[in-house]
């Protein structure tokens, strides 16, 4: 078509507490980098996003913080968030594009009207073409993990990402049963330090906790060990020092967070209606999300539910396909989405949050 580089662009935004995903129809995911943004604490001037912030954390002086405006799934720094979203929209759109894009943001089940309104007026005034939709990341994570959910049985998703974990149970277009927990890839992390900090006397940083978990993290005891060397600063001498970990010790130390996730996942279980939930022990629980690929964590909930529960392909990239694929079809899944004059709680159950 003669016109066709007028029409506005379709993105799909993956908003995670850990990383942002951004899909863009016809290219795919685009941006796959950190939820981190490095600013001058004087004026607040953004130094770098993504990346080249990651890069910076606890290596910047005191003139510079290096922050993750994303906590628990929801918006911590208004701000700073939509700063980051007008620097991500920017690369999408070039500088001097005058066409907003369409976008689709994913937040999660059950938030306030508040948080909800947060999300949308920062993805607006960072480039959105208004208004901005909202699709609730279960929702998104389903659609992008190709599962069936415009029929009228029962599918199960759990998308374990940075800040939350939720489970949800949907069927045409809509979700029936979801529950959310602030359980996911953060406190994970969070678990690991405090482990190396009680049992070895070693202070590390966030950075080097999720580098153990995905060098030697497991949900399950390993046939063959895995070990890493491990650097920080000895609690007592105040000295740099190297220690070695074992995937055992930190299965060990993770072991009351996937506990958590368990009963998560559980709690959706017990909650759903009984044909949905004949449904979901025929086709399974797919499992989306950065926290999916821990090792054998879908084995571990099998073992714990006794429903057959498997890793989506690209799981990491599962809710931003989705959140773009949604765009799609705004007319036959809307029900679902929260619009300008209805909130989100009131487009479909609330989960549970702990």
């Amino acid at each position: 078509m003669a016109f066709e580089f007028l029409a506005p662009k379709k993105v799909g935004i993956d908003l995670g507490t850990a990383n942002i995903l951004v899909y863009v129809k016809g290219q795919g995911i685009v941006v796959n980098e950190p939820s981190v943004v490095a600013r001058h604490n004087r004026d607040n001037a953004i130094v770098a996003v993504g990346n080249e912030a990651r890069a910076m954390q606890g290596r910047t002086p005191g003139s510079i913080s290096v922050i993750r405006p994303m906590r628990d799934g929801v918006i911590a720094d208004y701000l700073t968030t939509e700063a980051m979203l007008r620097y991500f929209i920017g690369l999408i759109t070039g500088r001097f594009n005058l066409i907003r894009p369409e976008v689709m943001v994913t937040v999660p089940a059950g938030v306030t009207s508040v948080e909800q309104r947060a999300v949308r007026d920062a993805a607006e005034q960072a480039g959105a073409r208004k208004p901005a939709h909202l699709v609730p990341e279960p929702l998104a994570a389903a659609i992008g993990a190709r599962i069936p959910i415009g029929t009228a049985r029962g599918n199960m998703v759990v998308n374990i990402g940075g800040g939350r974990t939720e489970a949800a149970v949907i069927s045409l277009y809509g979700i029936v049963v979801s529950e959310s927990v602030r359980m996911a890839g953060d406190r994970i992390d969070e678990a690991i330090m405090a482990y190396v900090r009680r049992r070895h006397n070693l202070i590390i940083g966030e950075k080097t906790a999720e580098e153990i978990k995905i060098a030697i993290g497991s949900a399950l005891p390993l046939d063959e060990g895995l070990a890493t060397q491990v650097r920080g600063r000895d609690q007592l001498s105040g000295l740099p020092k190297t220690i070695s970990l074992t995937s055992t010790e930190i299965a060990q130390a993770i072991q009351d967070c996937l506990g958590t996730i368990v009963q998560t996942v559980r709690a959706v279980l017990e909650k759903t209606p009984p044909e949905l939930a004949a449904d979901v022990i025929d086709r399974g629980i797919v499992l989306t999300g950065g926290g999916a690929l821990l090792r054998h964590l879908d084995e571990l909930l099998t073992q714990e539910t006794g429903v057959p529960c498997y890793v989506a392909d690209n799981p990491l990239e599962c809710v931003a396909i989705g959140a773009g694929i949604a765009l799609d079809h705004l007319d036959v899944i809307k029900r679902s989405l929260p619009t300008e004059e209805e909130n989100l709680v009131g487009m479909f159950p609330q989960a549970d949050q702990r």
